[in-house]
């Protein structure tokens, strides 16, 4: 039955277009916990980078999921998958609301559409070779070599997305089969929520890269190129080199660029991550959209926060 399933609002969108500020009033309006779907705000030591929310952003209100893993760690979506069906299992038999809110479209969309890994074809050390064939021959050669194994897989991943690409190569290799293939079979029946999805966003793609390049900027106030630097310092590069904030400025660490052309490439490289997860939401079955405008958002944020509510009592879902 539609009832015995576990309510779950989700609020997915673009980077820097509220999604932080907005699940917080959420949480505080539905007596909710917010679950964190960012692939990598799951990291310690990256505040700044990943703009991981604060103590003060919270306001009391309980977030899971967000700076509790080591950088030299490794993280796959089925490991994330299973933390966060165990958390929101957790805030539900409390009594509270789960709240899931990201930008990792890949991790919502595991979640919501049930899909249970069974981790066939892990090969830690073909993994790490594979990492060091991307490193020293580019991403696109990866991608090319996903691209002969499984031709549907390369298609829906993009080359950029290291880690996947790295996963569906490593599958394909060690079980010799396709790894778009697995991902179907991992199909596990229905969904176990009753899940109520807004999408927020702007209405003017232009206001939302606007708002990309400012938070970049105060994201260089706050420290984040020392931040970086103590990444650098202290850590495996490999392991963070995936975060935008990061891998845009190891070659100022490095000493081989200048700061500000290194900040343009992290505007940009957001601004193209958006774009990718904006098509990628594009795709996913929500119950709302709900848009915005610079002005609301700067001006009325109230006003916005409303007609989401208002999205939501509408939906009946929750």
């Amino acid at each position: 039955m539609n009832d015995e399933k576990v309510p779950l609002l989700v609020v997915c969108g673009p980077t820097a277009s509220g999604k932080t500020a907005l699940t917080v009033e959420l949480a505080k309006s539905l007596d909710g916990e917010v679950v964190s779907a960012d692939s990598m705000q799951v990291y310690e030591d990256m505040q700044i980078i990943t703009a991981r929310v604060t103590e003060e952003e919270m306001q009391g209100v309980p977030h899971h999921l967000t700076g509790f893993l080591p950088l030299s760690k490794s993280f796959s979506v089925a490991e994330y998958a299973d933390l966060a069906r165990k958390t929101i299992a957790d805030i539900h038999t409390r009594g509270k609301l789960p709240i899931l809110s990201g930008g990792t479209g890949l991790y919502i969309s595991t979640l919501l559409d049930n899909i249970v890994f069974e981790d066939k074809g892990a090969d830690p050390e073909r993994r790490r070779a594979l990492e060091r064939y991307a490193a020293e021959n580019g991403r696109h050669a990866l991608w090319e070599r996903l691209k002969e194994l499984d031709h549907e897989a390369a298609a829906n991943i993009h080359e950029n997305n290291l880690i996947r690409v790295v996963r569906a190569v490593e599958v394909c290799e060690t079980t010799g089969g396709r790894f778009s293939e697995q991902r179907r079979m991992n199909l596990k029946g229905g969904s176990p929520y009753r899940a109520c999805v807004i999408e927020t966003g702007f209405f003017d793609r232009a206001e939302l890269y606007e708002r990309i390049n400012l938070r970049v900027d105060e994201m260089l106030r706050e420290g984040m190129v020392e931040e970086a630097r103590r990444v650098f310092k202290g850590s495996d590069p490999a392991t963070a080199y995936q975060a935008i904030g990061y891998k845009e400025l190891v070659p100022y660490l490095r000493g081989e660029a200048e700061l500000s052309d290194c900040v343009e490439r992290i505007k940009l490289g957001t601004r193209r991550y958006a774009k990718r997860q904006l098509t990628w939401f594009r795709r996913m079955d929500v119950t709302a959209r709900v848009y915005t405008t610079k002005e609301e958002m700067t001006e009325n944020k109230k006003f916005f926060y409303k007609k989401v509510l208002e999205a939501i009592a509408k939906s009946e879902i929750l």
